[in-house]
């Protein structure tokens, strides 16, 4: 199936709930969840951890499907999907992060890899034994 028939056969369409803000290297992290989602946010208090998903805004050409390890060129071109390289043709990222509280629609959170401003796609409880 090419490109294209993918693309009329499906219709994908993401909406931010939220977005990071305030993420310093190795400091807390607040993820704002917009006003008219805040509501699903009821109960998250009683998790450790979760899951944030997330658009790499930033990401490089998402064409490219090969790209250096850590952008180490002494080592050879492997395919984006086997790496944690913003370069892919959809740039969703994927961190657990520590949940630190929650202050109404902010959460505050530990070890989130997204840049500021990232948009947030989506919030999910970690369970323990759940992720391999």
């Amino acid at each position: 199936m090419s490109t294209s028939e993918r693309s009329s056969e499906y219709n994908v369409k993401l909406e931010p709930v939220g977005f990071v803000r305030s993420n310093p290297p190795g400091g807390p992290a607040e993820v704002v969840i917009y006003e008219e989602f805040s509501e699903a946010l009821d109960g998250i208090e009683g998790c450790g951890h979760i899951w944030v998903l997330f658009w790499m805004h930033r990401q490089g050409d998402r064409r490219r499907l090969k790209v250096h390890p850590m952008g180490d060129r002494n080592r050879p071109e492997q395919g984006v999907f086997s790496l944690r390289s913003p370069v892919r043709p959809n740039p969703i990222g994927l961190t657990r992060v520590r949940l630190l509280r929650r202050e109404g629609n902010v959460l505050v959170v530990q070890g989130l890899d997204a840049l500021e401003g990232s948009p947030v796609l989506d919030i999910k409880p970690w369970i323990k034994g759940t992720d391999g």
